[in-house]
């Protein structure tokens, strides 16, 4: 079944729970207990298509990415117009990639000239220029907030100049004195903080030349520094790591606060509109995935629901015309915590202060027969304009059942 005959029957699954809410609705707009049992029933298929969908998605664009050519097909005489590629030097080099591989599987006893060009100041070595760029795929693939926020490599402390005050204009007589105004500048600061991750592998692995370890270290590492730093992008404190977007003072704006911890379409269009007009056209929600199935529920005044599946392969699913992005790190529905973000996330920076570095721990686990890896990055992360994120909070009291 592919991912156009999911779709369908997603939304097919789709019209038949509006159409049972509709149906079994009592005076008070109330399910049965019965009743909301069969309709939560519904509504896990319509989750469980979307997974699905999203499966099959993501395995397109892995068998895209796997069918691409890994050379280019000669289509002229051998030797004719052919230049030579240009010399890579450092760890951008094949011999650094090669020399570092062959160090970790002896145990980083056979360091070579080449590779002593990528050790720092920390007892590790830098990670092959090449490898370091898969791992920024992978950070990008598991981590939405990189791809939706702003991401600036910094070699040091970076400067963010933010406009405070503005330039106003003023109507004056003709002849009269100009009126100036003074327009104030202050500064954010993107810092470094430390993440790290480490694995254990086993001897036979490390030492099996079918085990591709190369491939396999970057992708647990990857996912695992995604993971991370998706959760201190969103709910980080500042203190030790980046600054989240849902932070009290430095995150996002308050824009509706609930009365309680339901959610009703009025306020869904509050939140929009008290977004600026410029910030809107770029504009996108993030929430969690148990936010989100509150949503699904909603109607406005037309008796229209808010929440858009998409019909076509590739289109995400929106509300009120926006795109939806979730996330398991995103604050749950919980009274006094924040519910749901809108706005543009791009002015959310990302601050990648150099590269990574891998490092090898024999001994720690010798006695396991197992050899550990640690992969450290350091990194920072805050939201320069809190006005273009409005962030809705839920009340300090729970709703009634």
């Amino acid at each position: 079944m592919n991912t156009q005959d999911l779709m369908d029957k997603r939304a097919k699954a789709w019209e038949a729970a509006k159409a049972f809410l509709d149906a079994h609705r009592n005076e008070n707009g109330l399910l049965s207990a019965e009743d909301g049992e069969t309709y939560d029933r519904m509504e896990k298929e319509i989750t469980d298509y979307t997974k699905e969908i999203d499966r099959l998605n993501r395995q397109a664009a892995i068998e895209e990415q796997m069918g691409r050519p890994t050379a280019t097909p000669l289509t002229g005489k051998p030797g004719a117009g052919v230049k030579d590629e240009p010399e890579r030097k450092g760890r951008a080099s094949h011999a650094y990639a090669k020399a570092m591989v062959a160090a970790m599987r002896t145990g980083f006893h056979q360091v070579s000239d080449i590779l002593q060009e990528g050790s720092d100041a920390d007892g590790g070595y830098l990670v092959p220029a090449e490898w370091d760029s898969r791992l920024i795929d992978s950070l990008t693939e598991n981590n939405i907030m990189r791809s939706l926020g702003t991401t600036i490599t910094t070699a040091g402390e970076h400067k963010i100049n933010i406009a405070a005050t503005k330039p106003a204009a003023a109507w004056i007589e003709e002849g009269g004195a100009l009126q100036f105004s003074d327009a104030t500048f202050s500064q954010i600061i993107l810092d470094a903080h430390k993440l790290h991750v480490a694995i254990k592998v086993t001897e036979e692995l490390l030492y099996d030349s079918a085990f591709d370890l190369e491939n396999y270290i970057t992708d647990q590492f990857g996912k695992a520094l995604a993971n991370a730093e998706e959760d201190a992008f969103l709910n980080g404190d500042g203190s030790g790591k980046p600054t989240g977007l849902f932070h009290a003072t430095k995150g996002g704006q308050i824009g509706v606060t609930l009365s309680a911890t339901k959610i009703a379409s009025d306020d869904v269009l509050s939140l929009i509109y008290k977004l600026k007009r410029p910030y809107r056209q770029n504009a996108s929600f993030f929430m969690n995935d148990q936010t989100l199935s509150e949503i699904r529920k909603l109607k406005d005044n037309n008796g229209a629901y808010l929440w858009q599946p998409s019909y076509q392969a590739g289109e995400p699913d929106r509300l009120c015309g926006y795109t939806i992005h979730t996330s398991a790190y995103a604050p749950t529905l919980e009274a006094g915590k924040p519910v749901m973000a809108f706005g543009d996330f791009s002015y959310y920076n990302i601050g990648d202060r150099g590269t990574r570095s891998l490092q090898q721990l024999r001994e720690l686990f010798a006695g396991n027969g197992m050899i550990g890896y640690v992969a450290k990055e350091r990194v920072d992360g805050v939201l320069v304009l809190p006005e273009a994120v409005q962030i809705m909070k839920a009340g300090g009291t729970a709703a009634k059942p």
